[in-house]
């Protein structure tokens, strides 16, 4: 494991990023999903695709690079495209997972990988509606210490600036993004996915210009029993670019 100091808005952000098969010349930046960290996609993809210099990155707030302001899905793309000039990376290929994806989106790859990513708003059920509703009525009366009985389960245990960034974050559409990207793009999914649905992939798969879907069993986090199976689509998607 390295970390590297990013100077970024007045800001100094300590990333922190390992690297696989360092001596390969061909880049794949990885990017976890929002709560995770690098070392849950290095236990998924470390064993495979041999002829890539994978690079693992905790991005801000998660795992072993802290944060010390609010952030938006733009200044995370921001600040990894800064840590890749510093250690001298390309953007050959970038997998994103959930969160993960959004900030490789932005980076615009020769080859964009997305795991169940995020990126497309969905409507919030009445519950949900209703239940914001509730809390903004409590806080007006004082009533704001009770957050923790209000707020999604990804938020529950972030500090101030972290759950800033949540909010920041959580309702973005970007289909705009997807539309506009010149990336050829793998998009890979679980069926089962309550987190990011595979409704969400298929529209993804609409708008972008050249893309892939492929459809696994399992949840959110399907990768981690398919990642020989994505590895290989990765691969292939690679040598595809090469070919245009």
């Amino acid at each position: 494991m390295a970390v590297k100091s990013i100077q970024y808005d007045r800001h100094t952000f300590d990333i922190s990023y390992e690297i696989v098969n360092p001596q390969a010349k061909i880049d794949m930046i990885v990017l976890h999903g929002w709560g995770s960290n690098k070392n849950l996609m290095k236990q998924a993809f470390s064993p495979y695709m041999s002829r890539f210099r994978h690079i693992y990155i905790d991005l801000p707030g998660f795992g072993n690079s802290p944060c010390n302001m609010s952030l938006k899905t733009t200044d995370y793309a921001r600040i990894v495209e800064l840590l890749m000039v510093h250690i001298n990376a390309s953007k050959d290929i970038i997998v994103g997972h959930s969160f993960g994806g959004k900030v490789a989106l932005l980076l615009e790859p020769k080859v964009l990988v997305l795991l169940g990513s995020a990126g497309i708003y969905i409507n919030k059920s009445l519950k949900i509606r209703l239940k914001i509703a509730l809390f903004k009525l409590l806080k007006v009366f004082g009533f704001a210490k009770i957050r923790h009985l209000f707020v999604a389960e990804d938020a529950k245990t972030l500090n101030s600036h972290m759950y800033e960034t949540f909010k920041n974050v959580v309702n973005e559409d970007f289909s705009t993004q997807f539309r506009e990207s010149n990336s050829k793009a793998l998009l890979c999914w679980g069926e089962d996915d309550t987190a990011t649905p595979l409704s969400s992939g298929e529209k993804i798969d609409a708008l972008m210009k050249d893309s892939r879907l492929v459809v696994y069993h399992g949840d959110h986090y399907f990768f981690m029993q398919n990642a020989k199976s994505v590895s290989q689509l990765i691969e292939e998607t690679f040598i595809k670019r090469l070919e245009k």
